[in-house]
């Protein structure tokens, strides 16, 4: 399982309410994802951070999201108005909480995962 973690740090608070309903229309979409196994949203709106977990086939199936004009479009638009970070390991199978615990780490900055690819 490849496993990715995105964090985007907005600049104004007042951009979350479309940065979240963008991310709603690409949630929407997740159960027909080729490649697609586990999606996790999470928002810290004091800290003006938004970002999902996700897991994935593969590389490939990361990939063909990471390009879809729907994606490419969201991206285009807040691109300018924050930061994201994004990283990226292989997890040996889909253990919800060891995953969890590794992206919390990531997102907190406080460790890096075994077997971290990126």
């Amino acid at each position: 399982m490849l496993v990715s973690v995105t964090d985007f740090t907005f600049t104004k608070r007042l951009d979350l309410p479309g940065i979240a309903r963008a991310a709603i229309g690409l949630r929407r979409t997740w159960p027909a994802l080729d490649g697609a196994v586990g999606l996790w949203m999470w928002t810290a709106p004091r800290s003006r951070r938004c970002g999902a977990v996700s897991v994935w086939t593969g590389e490939e199936a990361l990939h063909g999201f990471v390009a879809r004009p729907d994606h490419v479009a969201i991206m285009r638009k807040y691109r300018a108005r924050g930061v994201t970070k994004a990283t990226t390991w292989v997890s040996p199978g889909l253990d919800e909480t060891a995953i969890w615990r590794d992206a919390y780490r990531v997102l907190m900055g406080s460790g890096t995962t075994a077997g971290r690819s990126r």
